[in-house]
Formats: C-alpha cells, sequence, structure tokens
C-alpha cells in the first residue's frame, strides 16, 4: 500500500479506487495539461485500471490524457478497453504509439483489436505488425466471426512427442521465441499433430531423464478452427482446462486457447443475456444518447404491443370494473405477482438454457417443479391477499376470487418461465432476447382474464 498524503494517488498492488478522489486528481492533472504529473498518477496502475479512466472520462479529456501520457502507453490498455471506444482512442494516439502499443500485444488481443475498429483503420495496426504477424493477423480474420480460430493466439511451447524433460528444459533456457505467459508444453508428431501436453508443474518436478509421454495430463483435448468459442468456453468450464490446442483442417497444431480468454467468452455472453433480458441491446455506459436510443426503441416498441395486447382483456370486462370499482384496485397485484413469478422462473430457464444445464433430457422435470413452485407460492399467497382483500373490502366473494386467480397467475408464471425460453431456444431464437416480454405478457393476460373473468362469473 502506498499513500502519499501530499498529492499522491493511493493504490494497494496498483488497483484504483475510482468512487475516491484518485480520478478527481487526474482529472486536474489533464486539465493543467501536466504530463508529468500524469505520468505519476498512471504509471503505478494496471492496464486495466487505466483503461477503466479512459472510459470514466468524457471524449476531449480522453484525447488530452493520451496526448500527455505519450509514448507510456501500453498495449494491455487497448485489450482492456470497451470495444465502443478502442476504436476512439486509436484514432487518437500518435502513429509511432500506437505501433509500439500493438507489437506488444498478443496474436488474439491483436485480432480482437482488428475485429472492433473500422476497415479504415486496420491499415494503421497492421502497419505496425511485423510481416509474419501481420499475415498471422490477415489469416485469423477470415475464420468465422466467434470462432476459435478468432479466439486463439499462436504464440505457444510445442516439442516433438519423443523428447525429454531434460531437452524441453534445455531448449527453454536457450529459445528467444518463448511466449511471455503459458501453462502447457505441447507433444506434436513430425507432422505437427498435437499428442498431448505437460504441465510447467510437471515439467519442472521431473528428472531429466524422464519422457514427456510418461507425465502427460488426462485434460487434453483439442479444437478445431471454425468451432464455435461459446462451445469452446464451455469445455473451459466443463473439464477444467487451463489451455488447449486448436488444430487445422489437418489436425496440425496452428494456435492455442487459454483459460483467459475462454472465461472472457462466458462473462460476455453472461453480460448479454442480462441486458437481452432487459431489452437493452448490447450497449455500455460509453454509449452515446442516439445510439442508446435506437437499441433500446425495438423492444420498448414490443412491449407496447403487449402491453395493449393486455389492455385489450382488460377492456372485455369494462362492464365489470365499472361495477365494481375494488376490481380496479386489486388488479395491479395480479399483474405484479405474475410479472415477478414469470420473470424468477425465466432466469432459471436462461441461465440453464445457457450453461446447457436445461436439456431435453430434464425439461420435463424441470417444468413439474416449477409447477409445484407456483402452485405452493399460489396458495401461500393466495391466503394473503384473501385476507387483505376480506379486511379492505369486506367482501369474502372477492376475497375469494383474487385468490384464485393468484393461484392460477402463479402456476402459469412457472410453466410460462420455463417452457418459454426452452421454446425460443428449440426454434432457434434467442431466449434471452425474447423471453422476458412474452412471459410478462403471458402472465399479464392470463392475470387479467382469471381475475377479472371470475369477477364477472362470482360477483355479477
Amino acid at each position: 500500500m502506498t499513500d502519499d498524503p501530499k498529492d499522491g494517488i493511493q493504490t494497494e498492488e496498483g488497483v484504483l479506487d475510482l468512487e475516491t478522489g484518485d480520478l478527481s486528481q487526474i482529472r486536474k492533472a489533464i486539465e493543467a495539461r501536466d504530463a508529468q504529473r500524469v505520468f505519476e498518477l498512471l504509471d503505478p496502475l494496471h492496464p486495466a485500471d487505466i483503461a477503466d479512466i479512459l472510459e470514466q472520462i468524457g471524449s476531449e479529456a480522453r484525447r488530452t490524457l493520451l496526448h500527455l501520457y505519450g509514448s507510456e502507453f501500453d498495449g494491455d490498455i487497448l485489450s482492456e478497453l470497451d470495444e465502443n471506444i478502442r476504436d476512439e482512442v486509436v484514432g487518437y494516439l500518435r502513429p509511432e504509439v500506437l505501433a509500439e502499443a500493438v507489437r506488444d500485444m498478443d496474436s488474439d488481443d491483436v485480432v480482437d483489436l482488428l475485429e472492433d475498429l473500422d476497415e479504415s483503420q486496420h491499415s494503421a495496426i497492421l502497419e505496425a505488425l511485423e510481416e509474419e504477424d501481420r499475415h498471422a493477423a490477415r489469416q485469423a480474420l477470415t475464420y468465422p466471426e466467434y470462432s476459435a480460430g478468432r479466439l486463439m493466439q499462436r504464440e505457444f511451447v510445442a516439442v516433438p512427442e519423443d523428447w525429454t524433460v531434460g531437452q524441453t528444459i534445455d531448449m527453454m533456457r536457450t529459445s528467444t521465441e518463448l511466449p511471455d505467459q503459458f501453462y502447457h508444453v505441447f507433444l506434436v508428431t513430425p507432422e505437427d499433430m498435437p499428442t498431448g501436453y505437460v504441465t510447467l508443474g510437471r515439467l519442472l518436478s521431473s528428472k531429466r531423464e524422464t519422457a514427456l509421454a510418461e507425465i502427460l495430463e488426462d485434460s487434453f483435448r483439442s479444437f478445431e478452427l471454425d468451432e464455435e468459442e461459446g462451445d469452446v468456453a464451455y469445455a473451459f468450464n466443463q473439464y477444467h482446462l487451463i489451455s488447449a490446442p486448436v488444430v487445422d483442417p489437418d489436425g496440425r497444431l496452428v494456435g492455442v486457447i487459454t483459460i483467459d480468454d475462454a472465461m472472457a467468452v462466458l462473462d460476455e455472453e453472461h453480460e448479454e443475456d442480462m441486458l437481452r433480458m432487459a431489452g437493452a441491446g448490447e450497449g455500455s455506459l460509453s454509449d452515446g444518447v442516439l445510439e442508446t436510443t435506437w437499441q433500446r426503441l425495438p423492444w420498448l416498441g414490443v412491449n407496447l404491443a403487449t402491453a395493449i395486447v393486455a389492455s385489450l382483456v382488460i377492456a372485455i370486462f369494462e362492464a365489470t370494473i365499472e361495477t365494481l370499482v375494488a376490481l380496479a384496485v386489486l388488479m395491479p397485484i395480479i399483474a405484479s405477482m405474475g410479472g415477478n413469478a414469470g420473470t424468477q422462473s425465466m432466469a432459471v430457464a436462461v441461465r440453464g438454457l445457457a450453461t446447457r444445464d436445461l436439456t431435453s433430457a430434464n425439461i420435463w422435470r424441470v417444468l413439474r417443479r416449477e409447477t409445484l413452485v407456483g402452485v405452493l407460492n399460489g396458495l401461500i399467497f393466495a391466503v394473503v391477499m384473501g385476507v387483505v382483500g376480506y379486511v379492505w373490502f369486506g367482501s369474502l366473494m372477492l376475497a375469494g376470487v383474487i385468490a384464485a386467480a393468484m393461484v392460477i397467475n402463479l402456476l402459469v408464471a412457472g410453466l410460462s418461465g420455463i417452457g418459454l425460453p426452452a421454446l425460443l431456444d428449440r426454434l432457434g431464437v434467442d431466449p434471452a432476447l425474447a423471453s422476458g416480454t412474452f412471459v410478462t405478457t403471458v402472465t399479464d393476460v392470463v392475470g387479467f382474464f382469471a381475475f377479472l373473468g371470475l369477477a364477472t362469473v362470482l360477483l355479477l
């Protein structure tokens, strides 16, 4: 922990707290255009923290900061930046600074950077690379988007499958082209086909004469270039992989995927699911007003249409509501309880589909469970609302109507919360994208119809 009470920035192992005065100090240094002060404040920080600062400040301050920080800009900062402002940052960097930053990046990070930039900015990035790296980046961009070929990095350590521990250690000690970080040494055939891998810990703890084939890990598996990155990430999480090779159509080793990249894919997918369930698109805090408005507009429109459908159901029972005004008071309770119960079941379903825990093999068991949960919750809150309805309006029959409607709506909420996402997934539609609107519509329509229908039959 370092703390200079006079004018220093507080850090703990390079961690920046943007909720304290740290960001304020950086803003003041930017406004004063004090390059030395900017360097003093940013130098102890992790690249991810510097990326957070760039995302927190405005566009003009961002431009000034990049100008002041100049040649100290690290390529890892680009890797950590929100993709929505990467192209802006790249445009602000001087060509020589950008070139140096890109040269320090791993090949997979360079490809990720190129994916998010405009075509016009590709040349600036590619020109900064060595000829071999430039060719590798261009080739990676030919692979399908969201594939293992896009996700892999080309920096890895591979040795002949008949080598010993001693030969491998000697090679690594003398090599000048080892990756900065790696977890496994891959064994390959003379045709460059991977046959297994050895962990560095096992390698360093074994005797020099030990054959690598004797200390192979059981977790070895490979991925093809066009394999979906979501499937790759799932395999890493499911089988506890640390790194895995990527092979071309002939089975030759061409790259490696590491756990940090696989977990980043899972994190992005979970974040997208959350935003889509809320109808917020794929936006971020750095998006502009018009862009954010455009992302949210479509599903707000869909929600309006479904709300009109629910209103049409209410209109059918207009005469009933006019006769018994208490129904208008109690209707929002039915809609709210059904919507919340449906959202709970839907969250379980979307999460289960994303992690592949909800499958055709267990869908009926989960549906039965959610049905019983809906019935039990419905009965509990039916008693509660029955008492409330009787105390409030002094009508035993009205209390019975709202109690019955509560049971029916929570039962339907449980069924639709699981069933609709599963059905959408079966039809090839992203369940996180459309489930929320449909589940809410079903619970509203069923809840209003049950409540007002029962009231019409029993109270009038």
